[in-house]
């Protein structure tokens, strides 16, 4: 069977779930059946470009693409060129910006274009508001568009996405990267004397962080033992690191920021504790079930996806601190419940939620898109 040959257009806004979700992909494609180049913008100085320095040189190129600000209407001219030269057939999408910017390309160079949402931000400014809507209406004209999640798919009902372009491809974890991290099974619950809660990801309003200190706070008043490990960045960590001055326990609060070392991190948290009021189907939920730590975490949709309450985790319900404390000392007393939570888990992870299965499904929906046309410019270069 021919290789299919695809553009991963993502513009980054840090490393996070969006970031690592398309390293998972390309990580995971047959290099056989498709090649899988990476286009991404770069913003200044202080962006974070780890999905470009970690792409894996077997599925693809990567192609950087200068960006003036924060929006650049020439970036479409650099799309198209990378287009041409590698003749790409199908542009993947990932983000407002990406959507946008990728569907005209796609238009001009009368390629493919596939759009995968990867969730929405909660209160924004009405200047990226404006933006986000934009690209959500883009989203009607796209060839095709693959949400992770149930919750998703019914989003893009809800903004009248053709239902015939529509194909729900759940999230998956990249266990090849995961596998060095697995905890045995004697290391789930057996741990050290100071109990480590941990969290990674962004810190934004959406991710309800200041629950997360308020519980643990719950806890440190009963425990003083107890360590909380955040791990990540973003615009609302100083506003996250005075309110923990405040606290009781916030001596035994650490924030590491962004760590290139998470998933170590990871496996020597005794909890992963997640307090989101909007998810897809979290990636670090995911990693922190498939590396078998026990998970505790707000009730909503996308992460009732993933946890069954006193099955493969525990769920309370939105914003209920004293509940979500609760949780989190029955596990961390009762290592033995923890264990069974977490192997339950990682069996979920491995059967429904890897990245081999995500890529492959998209392997699919690509070839199905492309039906009998393929690339035939005669202007193109022919590369390899």
């Amino acid at each position: 069977m021919s290789r299919i040959r695809i553009l991963q257009f993502i513009t980054p806004a840090g490393f996070y779930g969006a970031e690592r979700w398309v390293l998972a992909l390309a990580n995971n494609v047959d290099p056989e059946r498709m090649l899988c180049d990476l286009a991404v913008t770069e913003e200044g100085a202080e962006q974070d470009l780890s999905v470009a320095d970690q792409y894996p040189a077997r599925a693809g190129r990567v192609h950087r693409l200068k960006m003036q600000g924060r929006f650049d209407w020439n970036v479409i001219r650099k799309l198209e060129e990378v287009i041409r030269h590698r003749r790409i057939e199908v542009i993947h999408t990932h983000g407002y910006k990406s959507d946008i910017l990728g569907l005209i390309a796609a238009r001009r160079t009368g390629i493919k274009c596939v759009s995968t949402p990867h969730g929405f931000s909660g209160k924004v400014g009405w200047k990226l508001g404006t933006f986000i809507r934009l690209g959500i209406f883009a989203l009607r004209f796209f060839d095709g568009v693959a949400p992770l999640s149930s919750e998703l798919m019914n989003d893009m009902q809800r903004f009248k996405v053709p239902s015939d372009r529509l194909r729900m491809i759940r999230n998956g974890v990249d266990l090849l990267e995961i596998q060095p991290h697995m905890l045995s099974q004697n290391e789930v619950g057996d741990r050290r004397q100071n109990k480590r809660i941990g969290y990674i990801g962004q810190m934004i309003p959406r991710k309800g962080l200041p629950d997360l200190l308020d519980a643990f706070d719950k806890i440190y008043n009963t425990d003083s033992t107890l360590r909380l490990i955040l791990v990540g960045d973003g615009p609302q960590r100083a506003e996250l690191e005075g309110l923990a001055r405040t606290l009781r326990g916030g001596e035994a609060i650490e924030f590491l920021g962004y760590r290139a070392d998470r998933l170590a991190l990871l496996s020597s948290f005794d909890l992963f504790v997640m307090t989101s009021s909007l998810e897809g189907i979290p990636r670090c939920l995911m990693e922190a079930m498939a590396v078998g730590v026990p998970c505790v975490a707000y009730n909503i949709p996308g992460v009732d996806k993933l946890i069954e309450d006193q099955v493969t985790g525990r769920l309370v319900d939105w914003g209920d601190t004293v509940s979500l404390a609760s949780a989190c000392m029955e596990i961390l007393e009762n290592p033995a419940i923890g264990e069974v939570l977490a192997q339950n888990a990682r069996r979920q992870v491995e059967s429904l939620y890897s990245a081999r299965r995500m890529a492959e499904e998209y392997d699919t929906f690509f070839r199905e898109l492309l039906g009998g046309k393929r690339w035939q410019s005669s202007k193109s270069r022919r590369v390899g």
